[in-house]
């Protein structure tokens, strides 16, 4: 009654001065963007420390920092409690005792599956217990007849990643070709101001997963159309790369058209790229992207299970 989704957030017949969002995901931290930039008031709510939990965790505090920046106030680590309509618009009680008046609350927590309409239990399709359509690695339900791509299998919930899905399940049923997803170095971006984009995996996943050292190298510069203007944000990018292998596991960026660039990057780690192919490819100067083939030094050297072995 008094809190909007997403839904609602595009079609307001009004612009608000003053703006809750709860939540720190891609829709979260996008409409506190979107929103800041139009002149509101924004502050944004979330449970965590950083938002964007899964994300790399260097390049999540690069965007609170941004997003601080830009003038939204970040509360960490805040639920909130209770909305109360008054005369002046929304209070908003968090569980620390906060208050504030807001013209709109937007809460950005996710969503489930919308699969209860759809009767599946009749039939026999298995669902989890959010609500999800359970499929094998070619998008069929146990029933075999059925099949289910998209956000409602909750696998990866991005629209190209649905595409892809569509894709292989054609080719599989009505190509007479099996085919299957791949979700082996997915690019995605969160359009937040500036935006921030990744390929791969995060420093703290490739900790995880890698058997020797990591290899991480990154560069901070200010763009020159951020020169210019005089405003002071700063430009972050990052590759992770298998000391051993000298496979560039993961890279992210946070700067002005981070998603054009990293589309590009992620042909490169599909081919399996090295570091020593990223150094011998020639740069586009003057130009943000040429940063991803110019780092040279490295940042630091981790050990698997995270321990920084070489600070340089």
């Amino acid at each position: 009654e008094l809190a909007i989704t997403s839904d609602e957030a595009l079609s307001l017949d009004d612009l608000p001065k003053r703006a809750v969002v709860f939540g720190g995901g891609y829709i979260a931290v996008e409409f506190a963007s979107i929103w800041r930039g139009l002149g509101a008031t924004v502050d944004l709510f979330y449970r965590k420390e950083l938002p964007l939990r899964g994300f790399d965790d260097e390049m999540r505090a690069v965007v609170a920092r941004n997003l601080e920046g830009r003038g939204i106030k970040l509360h960490p680590q805040t639920n909130l409690m209770e909305l109360v309509k008054t005369d002046n618009g929304i209070k908003v009680i968090t569980d620390h005792g906060g208050e504030l008046i807001a013209d709109v609350v937007l809460f950005a927590t996710g969503r489930l599956p919308n699969t209860k309409r759809l009767n599946l239990e009749a039939v026999g399709v298995e669902i989890d217990k959010t609500g999800a359509v359970k499929v094998d690695e070619y998008s069929r339900t146990n029933i075999p007849s059925i099949w289910a791509v998209g956000d409602v299998t909750n696998r990866m919930n991005l629209t190209p990643v649905a595409l892809m899905e569509g894709t292989c399940f054609a080719t599989t049923v009505f190509g007479g070709e099996s085919s299957k997803p791949d979700y082996r170095n997915i690019p995605c971006a969160v359009f937040s101001i500036p935006p921030l984009s990744i390929v791969g995996l995060s420093e703290e996943e490739a900790i995880e997963q890698v058997n020797g050292d990591v290899l991480v190298f990154t560069s901070t510069f200010n763009p020159m159309k951020n020169t210019v203007s005089g405003r002071q944000e700063k430009t972050i990018m990052k590759l992770v790369v298998d000391a051993e292998t000298d496979k560039v596991l993961g890279a992210s960026m946070c700067g002005p058209d981070a998603p054009e660039i990293m589309q590009g990057i992620a042909v490169a780690l599909k081919c399996g790229a090295t570091k020593a192919q990223f150094d011998s490819t020639v740069g586009i100067h003057p130009s943000a992207a040429e940063e991803f083939v110019t780092m040279r030094s490295v940042s630091r050297r981790v050990t698997a299970r995270g321990k920084a072995k070489t600070n340089l």
